[in-house]
């Protein structure tokens, strides 16, 4: 107690880290400004109006509130944050001449900046005044780029006056460090540009997401959604339809609104994968040998659908089935029956032990936050009927990065990598470069079984569902 009464603290923020892109380009970084305080006590009373004055009229704030500020009996209080060096230089100028030593303090601060606006906007995140991250990678890795306070502590008399220079001590700020992201600006412009067009073309009203990753060790190349926002004004409204009416919505519709589009709904969202999930059955039914030959002619049989459990479930070309098929052609043409029959003979507790193995029954651990998990039937509640859907890609939800890093383990001979945007850190002190580490969590299938399946998926692309 004693010693809280007999020092004056004012904080010093150190410079939040730098935030790159795999090449080198700055994404997020902090500019200097100035933090405007005062210590009511140190202000002569015949002073405080005057002083009032003038500091409203260089911020521009409310002079009855910056009056009460000054006439506070406290120690400080904060009048503007995050201000220019050329308003507050007129502030230096103005103590100068009215010759005031003590009282007002003007500390150097930083503000957060990002230089391309709304690119990559759900995977950076924002920060708030006080500059802490409060999402994306600025909330993900706040102890790493926030860095740590210093203090300027100056020793008072029994009125909280100051004791000369002498009683002063510096504590001095560390700056956070620096992190370079695996994300590329190049391929996240590209991504974002094409994802617009084709959400606005299609009229897709919930938007949309797209994410690249690098197969052999999960580097996330691009993650865009849509909409998105500007990171340097990340209150405001994002579309033409919500400029026109945000002066008129309620706060609470106007948060709704916000959380909405900051939210990375690649991480965040989940949804029915249809029949990209097909590749995941094939490639269980490829490890199981319950196929061995996937150009063998007549493996299967398309009649239109297939009876479970006394239900009929339809193949999508039902109006011209497809009759014999290897497990090739199965693929190509989408054809719901094929999966359902291998669903069947490798039953629920196999199948369901590759969607272990795929890391589809859990959190992909992707270093952002928000990250859902999938919706899955319990293994035990899961049914003939449930599993011949879900062998389709029907009736459960994943997340778009679970299903990108499934498949990415059969592109690169079936190690199952875990997903990252963050590739290296950087000392702020010795620029030292910490590389972040490439994770393999299991190999879910055999080389041999990847290098058919991916086969199959060229043939998928090449010749076309039909």
């Amino acid at each position: 107690m004693a010693y809280e009464q007999q020092t004056l603290d004012r904080t010093i923020n150190p410079k939040r880290g730098t935030i790159y892109d795999s090449t080198g380009k700055i994404l997020a970084q902090s500019s200097t400004v100035e933090t405007v305080t005062v210590n009511p006590v140190n202000i002569k009373k015949d002073m405080k109006e005057k002083v009032a004055k003038k500091l409203s009229e260089i911020f521009n704030l409310e002079y009855e509130n910056v009056l009460k500020k000054v006439s506070k009996r406290s120690s400080i209080e904060t009048i503007a944050k995050k201000v220019s060096k050329e308003e507050t230089d007129k502030l230096r100028i103005w103590i100068e001449e009215e010759g005031i030593t003590t009282g007002i303090n003007i500390d150097e601060d930083t503000k957060r900046y990002y230089p391309n606006n709304n690119l990559a906007s759900q995977i950076i995140g924002f920060c708030g005044s006080d500059n802490q991250g409060l999402d994306g990678i600025e909330a993900k890795y706040e102890k790493v780029l926030a860095g740590s306070k210093g203090a300027i502590k100056r020793h008072t008399d029994a009125k909280g006056g100051e004791i000369g220079e002498e009683g002063e001590t510096y504590v001095a700020a560390i700056n956070g460090d620096s992190i370079e992201l695996t994300i590329d600006i190049n391929i996240q412009s590209i991504v974002e540009k094409y994802l617009k067009e084709a959400c606005i073309d299609n009229v897709c009203t919930d938007g949309g997401n797209i994410v690249i990753m690098n197969p052999k060790n999960g580097d996330i190349l691009a993650m865009a959604t849509y909409p998105n926002y500007n990171l340097n004004e990340p209150y405001s409204a994002y579309t033409d339809e919500l400029k026109g009416i945000w002066s008129n919505l309620e706060q609470t519709d106007k948060t709704k609104n916000l959380q909405a589009v900051w939210r990375n709904r690649a991480i965040t969202d989940t949804y029915e994968p249809g029949s990209t999930f097909k590749t995941i059955t094939a490639s269980a039914a490829l490890e199981e040998k319950i196929v061995t030959d996937i150009d063998k002619s007549g493996e299967f049989a398309c009649t239109g659908g297939i009876e479970v459990a006394g239900v009929r479930i339809k193949c999508w070309r039902h109006y011209r089935p497809h009759g014999a098929e290897s497990l090739r052609q199965g693929l190509m043409n989408s054809c719901n029956p094929v999966f359902i029959g291998l669903g069947q003979k490798m039953g629920v507790h196999t199948y369901y032990s590759y969607l272990q193995k795929f890391g589809l029954l859990e959190r992909t651990g992707i270093d952002l936050p928000g990250e859902a998990g999938s919706i899955f039937l319990a293994e035990n509640k899961a049914g003939p009927v449930e599993l011949a859907t879900i062998s389709f890609g029907q009736r459960f939800e994943i997340t778009p990065i679970q299903l990108v890093t499934a498949v990415s383990a059969i592109a690169n001979g079936g190690n199952l990598v875990q997903p990252r945007v963050v590739k290296t850190i950087i000392d702020s002190e010795t620029g030292e470069r910490t590389e972040v580490e490439t994770k393999i969590k299991s190999q879910a299938i055999s080389k041999d079984t990847s290098e058919k399946v991916l086969s199959m998926m060229e043939s998928v692309v090449a010749e076309g569902t039909r």
